[in-house]
């Protein structure tokens, strides 16, 4: 058994782990909320933007190259995690769904990474073309547009056929859903029975000029939603994380705790019955 100033130095270490992953906790709760109200505010205006989009590509006879698809050669696959670690599962999961896209595809595949992480450790055995670790530090639509273009350009440029988007889709603050989107080329997922039943828009200027316009904002609001979807999810990971690591610390210093306990109590009575044997040792 360890001496009592071994047990006493685990209980102090112990207990300022406890601190720090309930502090972390607290501040992931506080993020959670305000990232969970953007996601949960932004999603109808993504989805009814996307289907607006799909309703005018459908109905009528318009090539753009955004729409196009092509032989895919050169695949492009942007991975979003987070620039910092202590989430869980949360990274671990979106480097393995990439792996697997890798492996399991017959053209070659390059990354993008949003967030340090993923960077790290797919570079180490993947061809990662650039990365954007910076913009976690000031989440607006404005920054996430800049790296919109430039998936929209490399798409332009031929540099790659086609590019899916890997990230943790946010349902709730225990659980994240790896997902994969197929960003470019836009995929027409309408049918003629939804064709029948789309609205009937009037077009003011021409519908071909309003889906010209619309077709880089979407992409755009697309990334911009997935970016925020695995922000939600990194401090849901992490709040849920820092639990269950508070709650493993608090049970870890009760057992120590008790042990200390046991350890002075049997030191007292071991001094006890040495004090006892001496005085009857004196009195013989």
């Amino acid at each position: 058994m360890p001496n009592l100033k071994e047990i006493r130095n685990r209980i102090s270490s112990v207990s300022s782990t406890m601190q720090i992953t309930s502090a972390m906790k607290m501040v992931s709760a506080a993020k959670l909320k305000k990232a969970q109200d953007a996601i949960t505010a932004m999603r109808p205006y993504s989805d009814k933007l996307t289907q607006m989009l799909v309703d005018l590509s459908s109905s009528v006879d318009f090539e753009n190259v955004y729409l196009k698809p092509r032989k895919v050669k050169n695949k492009l696959v942007v991975c979003i995690t987070s620039n910092r670690g202590l989430c869980g599962a949360f990274n671990s999961n979106i480097i393995k769904k990439c792996n697997e896209i890798a492996e399991l595809s017959e053209e070659k595949v390059s990354f993008f990474c949003i967030g340090k992480k993923g960077g790290d450790i797919l570079s180490k055995s993947h061809n990662v073309v650039d990365s954007n670790n910076e913009i976690f530090d000031e989440l607006t639509f404005e920054n996430v547009s800049l790296v919109g273009e430039f998936l929209m350009n490399k798409f332009l440029e031929k540099d790659y056929d086609k590019i899916e988007i890997v990230y943790n889709k946010f349902k709730n603050a225990a659980t994240q859903i790896v997902t994969t989107e197929q960003y470019l080329p836009i995929e027409n997922n309408s049918n003629k029975e939804e064709e029948q039943d789309s609205a009937d828009y009037i077009f003011e200027p021409s519908q071909i000029e309003i889906i010209s316009e619309l077709i880089p904002k979407s992409l755009k609001t697309q990334l911009y939603k997935s970016v925020r979807d695995s922000y939600a999810s990194e401090h849901g990971a992490r709040m849920t994380a820092m639990h269950k690591a508070t709650d493993n610390a608090t049970e870890l210093r009760d057992q120590l705790k008790l042990t200390y306990n046991k350890a002075r109590q049997a030191a007292i009575t071991n001094e006890i019955l040495e004090i006892v044997g001496g005085a009857e040792a004196l009195n013989g």
